[in-house]
């Protein structure tokens, strides 16, 4: 398969508590830490996206209006 540059897949398994491990290489690709929080946003339609951390202040202000910081 040929994978466009900039552009991943992982799989990962739903455990009984409704839990996910976000895969490894997702984690330092997106410098993921033990303790952060993220934003999981969900369209009945489109699915779900976890956006990246630094773009949490723009997505509330297009969410909930207002600026961005």
């Amino acid at each position: 398969m040929n994978i466009p540059k900039g552009k991943h897949a992982w799989t990962v398994t739903v455990g009984t508590k409704g839990q996910i491990v976000i895969p490894k290489e997702a984690r330092e690709l997106f410098h993921i830490q033990p303790g952060d929080s993220l934003l999981l946003l969900a369209d009945d339609e489109r699915g779900i996206a976890i956006p990246p951390k630094g773009q949490f202040d723009a997505l509330f202000a297009g969410i909930f209006g207002g600026d961005e910081t």
